[in-house]
């Protein structure tokens, strides 16, 4: 049998496709860098070096949230696996996660308005967790929201490890807290004043 030159196309076409190995993933890494020891600049800056190297991998570094304060930062990637994400950050700059997370992402998302600061909130539940009982409580949160001066933008949940982050535009830490309190009583562990980067 002849392999004809298109034949051939096709063949490498449909092996170009079946290389990739697996489906992306979302996920969410974060960095604890240490108080007073990045910019916003500095993350910027990385940011831009992870993009030049990510496409090598696979990767999309999507979009990333920095406290200064506390010196962490968030990072929202697509990538095959875990560890293509930590390797665009190896080869760009050096600087590995703490922690790299699978993530679901949350129903209802919404854009920032930009008119009031953002926060980045983490609660700790227990591992095994399930999406569909987040978007539950997302649902309660949107609810009583206004209450409290707060509007809820995105969350990402990793079922795995029963980990939630969500950002939302607040007055303030407190204002977010309270949300969650008067909504189903899931207060986070951590909230954290956030500037976001693309």
């Amino acid at each position: 049998m002849r392999t004809t030159a298109a034949t051939l196309a096709l063949l490498l076409v449909a092996g170009a496709i079946s290389c990739k190995s697996q489906p992306d993933r979302l996920l969410l890494d974060v960095h604890h860098v240490g108080p007073g020891k990045v910019t916003v600049a500095d993350v910027a800056g990385a940011h831009q070096k992870d993009l030049a190297v990510q496409d090598e991998h696979d990767v999309r570094y999507q979009r990333y949230w920095v406290d200064t304060s506390s010196g962490t930062i968030f990072c929202l990637a697509e990538a095959p696996s875990a560890e293509a994400a930590v390797d665009v950050h190896r080869e760009a700059h050096g600087l590995l996660a703490d922690e790299v997370r699978e993530v679901v992402p949350g129903i209802l998302p919404a854009k920032a308005s930009g008119n009031a600061p953002l926060f980045m909130d983490t609660h700790q539940l227990e591992p095994g967790l399930k999406a569909e009982d987040v978007a539950e409580a997302h649902r309660k949160d949107l609810a009583v929201q206004g209450h409290h001066g707060v509007r809820f933008l995105e969350y990402w949940v990793d079922e795995k490890n029963g980990c939630i982050h969500c950002l939302a535009e607040a007055p303030d830490a407190a204002a977010v807290v309270a949300t969650h309190r008067e909504a189903h009583g899931l207060v986070p562990q951590t909230v954290q004043p956030v500037v976001e980067g693309h």
